[in-house]
């Protein structure tokens, strides 16, 4: 299962680049670059930091990809 990271659209709709995003919840441009580039997954915490900082939902900037269909198994 992936996740749908809207993180980047959110944060250029506020008007702040990586690094002020960044300084105002107290983590590293790098983090904000990971997290944005799908490289790290952010955890419960920063995730509703930024949420809260973008005034934005949880959902909102990050959703569960559909899970693609596979095939069941003959359990017979």
């Amino acid at each position: 299962m992936s996740l749908i990271n809207h993180l980047a659209a959110h944060r250029r709709a506020a008007g702040l680049t990586q690094a002020q995003l960044a300084e105002a919840i107290g983590v590293s441009r790098k983090t904000i670059n990971t997290v944005e580039n799908r490289v790290f997954i952010p955890s419960t915490l920063l995730a509703l930091k930024l949420a809260r900082h973008l005034d934005v939902s949880l959902h909102d900037l990050f959703e569960l990809a559909p899970e693609t269909a596979t095939p069941e198994k003959d359990i017979t």
